[in-house]
């Protein structure tokens, strides 16, 4: 029931956020639309370089109005085959519903707190940052769950970013991750071939995880 309290406040926080700031990097928790592509940058670094240009399938957890898929697409040129976006606020969906409408064909969303479907890669940007007064490790656990969700839909590989607890003060309604624990887990629960990235200009931290 806490949690249920927490994600409660989390879809009421960016509804509210959307209202006020339309469809922007600031209405989802970034500072700047910069900030917001470079994470996607560090985040798309999953995805296998001999790849060579095949299409693929992506999950969006966390979708809000869909900046991936366009970052995706627009910028980095992906042939993206599906898109599954995932968010609990309906109105994030219809802005990503307006916002991705050109990508009609491909695009699918969904509300809901659990990702189901299978897809090539699945991504996972800032959705556990924000955890207000839920205990600590009830948030890590919830947050467990879903990598071990996200790696049973992954066909080739996930990745997502946390906060990292490498700062020197502390939000008291955010989650701060430690890398190395994290990256531990990852390696023994999911994969050989797991990257840590921890050298980019943010106050945060991205892991890879590939099968």
């Amino acid at each position: 029931m806490v949690l249920q309290k927490q994600l409660k406040k989390i879809k009421e926080l960016y509804t509210d956020s959307l209202r006020d700031l339309g469809s922007t990097s600031k209405a989802v928790g970034w500072k700047t639309a910069e900030c917001q592509r470079l994470r996607f940058e560090k985040l798309a670094m999953v995805i296998h370089k001999e790849n060579g240009g095949r299409e693929i399938t992506v999950n969006d957890y966390g979708c809000g109005y869909g900046a991936m898929l366009k970052y995706f697409i627009e910028e980095r040129h992906m042939p993206i085959a599906a898109y599954n976006g995932y968010d609990i606020s309906p109105e994030m969906l219809a802005a990503a519903r307006q916002e991705l409408d050109k990508f009609q064909g491909i695009v699918n969303l969904v509300e809901s707190s659990s990702i189901k479907s299978h897809a090539d890669y699945s991504f996972i940007s800032g959705t556990y940052n924000v955890r207000f007064d839920a205990p600590k490790e009830e948030w890590e656990h919830f947050i467990r769950t879903k990598l071990q969700e996200m790696f049973f839909f992954s066909k080739e590989g996930f990745a997502f970013n946390l906060l990292t607890s490498y700062v020197d003060y502390e939000e008291p309604h955010l989650y701060y991750g430690n890398p190395c624990f994290w990256f531990d887990y990852c390696k023994r629960n999911f994969s050989k071939q797991v990257a840590l990235l921890h050298d980019y200009p943010l106050w945060e931290w991205t892991m890879i995880v590939r099968k």
